[in-house]
């Protein structure tokens, strides 16, 4: 089965983070940076992807995204950047 479930993390302009899931990365991320996604990110504008992961069902998505939105911001910067060394 292909992954088309998606946990995300994005940096918003003032340098904090927003994690969430979507089944459309692109749209989703299109969708934040044209002002309708998240109420938080809405005002931090513009918005990059940073990290993702991705996952056959939403069920799984959704549990990461619970997991990563108990990490800390040092955690979460950790992570990312490991993600890209990999």
């Amino acid at each position: 089965m292909e992954a088309k479930n998606y946990t995300y993390i994005l940096k918003c302009a003032d340098g904090t983070y927003y994690t969430g899931w979507t089944n459309d990365l692109k749209r989703r991320l299109e969708a934040h940076n044209a002002g309708r996604g998240a109420k938080y990110t809405r005002s931090r504008l513009p918005v990059t992807l940073a990290y993702y992961e991705a996952f056959e069902t939403p069920r799984e998505a959704r549990s990461r995204e619970v997991r990563l939105k108990q990490l800390t911001h040092a955690e979460k910067e950790t992570l990312i950047k490991n993600a890209g060394s990999t």
